[in-house]
């Protein structure tokens, strides 16, 4: 296993950044390595368009499908521009920073980077182009405040949805990805916190977002007294299908070379993924009498953002531990904690993505230790696992907080709801003239 500072994709910046340790990685391209992040970086927009649009749009009722689809694509393409122009060079620009020292640095990028200046063909990032690095950790990006659109489905006027990512974005995503993942001085990277592919700064983001965003706007017309089952579970099925194939580029893509690393991250993302997913349905047929196709598909995406911040670090035997718990404790609070606080996570975006995102992160401190058949330098378990802990208390209340005051903001400014007789409606029609389906 790779030294800590020598792995993983946000140190690699890191390493352009240092003449000393520039020195030691490769300088010429390996054309292995490049189609490998090639494929990933398909691979995790795959993830968005068109996998979460159907895994979402089938859990929607048949009048708002095509509002859910609208909003991943529209942010597909709105994080897309906006990445170019500040968001990689906010994330990844290591100008000011030094190891072991906090300043403004450590919180976000500088300004170097604006609209990708620098950039050339012949840019390397390790042993492949620059140019595939940028747009791979552009998928992230995108994935990340599309998941958000789970909390508030079926209520949210799209103009409101728009501005909300572009701020938030620009707030929250930039600022967390780089203090996890912007290399030495970056405040969560100096502190040791083990985030392979993104549980803090993905998955736990969202999820606490979504649970703030669907507190602010308040719960949908008639719930939860109104039925609103999904209306096309084919559809759900065949996204979380996408998400599970997708998520080996989001993962095993995050070694960031066709190496052992991103090998053991692929076999360890199939088997959290498979016990989630088990584990799961299992519990609900307990408690339901029968196992339900949204259960399943639920315990499969609760496992692959569990296994995310790990992938990288923990063995097969972590890997099934892991699974196994998020796809348990995700099933009870998406079912009875949210009916216990009585708040309206649309499509369990805090319930599967928040707190999936928390137990990976806590677990990947216990089982990324060697004792435990993890490939992670972890000597002491109680001091990693009080790091990870850090990690996700200061993401949980910088996200909360700052997500807060956007919505409230951007509420006061231009409103964030539908009226009632537009939510009644649908929102196909009431924002987008149109129908998903024309029977």
């Amino acid at each position: 296993m790779m030294l800590r500072n020598l792995a993983g994709k946000g140190a690699l910046l890191a390493l352009l950044a240092s003449p000393g340790l520039a020195m030691a990685q490769e300088t010429t391209l390996d054309s292995g390595d490049t189609a490998w992040m090639l494929i990933s970086t398909a691979l995790v927009l795959f993830m968005t368009i068109p996998g979460l649009a159907l895994f979402y749009g089938g859990m929607v009722r048949s009048k708002n499908i095509l509002s859910v689809m609208m909003q991943c694509f529209a942010i597909t393409a709105l994080v897309s521009l906006l990445w170019m122009l500040y968001g990689y060079s906010l994330a990844f620009d290591t100008t000011g920073m030094e190891a072991g020292v906090t300043n403004l640095s450590s919180f976000i990028g500088g300004l170097d980077r604006l609209f990708l200046n620098g950039l050339t063909r012949e840019s390397l990032v390790g042993a492949f182009p620059e140019s595939v690095f940028i747009t791979f950790q552009m998928t992230f990006a995108i994935i990340t405040p599309a998941l958000i659109v789970g909390a508030f489905a079926e209520r949210m006027k799209f103009s409101a949805m728009l501005i909300f990512v572009a701020v938030w974005f620009t707030l929250v995503y930039a600022p967390i990805a780089h203090m996890v993942w912007g290399g030495d001085g970056a405040l969560m990277w100096d502190w040791g916190v083990l985030d392979f592919a993104g549980g803090t700064v993905v998955h736990i983001n969202a999820g606490i977002a979504g649970l703030v965003a669907c507190i602010v706007l308040g719960k949908r017309k008639g719930y939860p007294s109104t039925p609103m089952p999904p209306h096309n579970l084919g559809y759900t099925l065949v996204g979380a299908a996408m998400l599970w194939v997708g998520w080996f580029g989001f993962n095993a893509g995050s070694a960031v070379a066709a190496d052992g690393t991103a090998g053991m991250a692929m076999l360890v993302t199939q088997i959290a993924t498979a016990a989630a997913a088990l584990g799961w349905m299992a519990f609900e047929w307990l408690s339901h009498g029968k196992p339900s196709a949204l259960g399943i598909a639920s315990g499969v995406v609760a496992g692959l953002v569990a296994i995310t911040p790990a992938a990288g670090t923990v063995g097969p035997m972590g890997a099934l531990i892991i699974g196994l718990i998020s796809g348990i404790v995700c099933f009870f609070c998406a079912t009875s904690l949210k009916r216990k606080l009585g708040y309206d996570d649309s499509l369990d975006a805090f319930g599967v993505h928040g707190v999936g995102g928390i137990i990976g992160a806590l677990l990947t401190g216990i089982f990324a230790a060697p004792a435990l058949g993890g490939f992670g330098e972890v000597d002491n378990i109680a001091l990693q696992l009080w790091i990870q802990l850090k990690g996700v208390i200061v993401t949980v209340i910088y996200t909360g907080v700052v997500t807060y005051i956007i919505l409230k903001v951007l509420d006061i400014v231009m409103g964030l709801r539908v009226t009632p007789d537009e939510e009644a409606e649908g929102l196909d029609i009431a924002q987008h003239n149109e129908r998903g389906y024309n029977l």
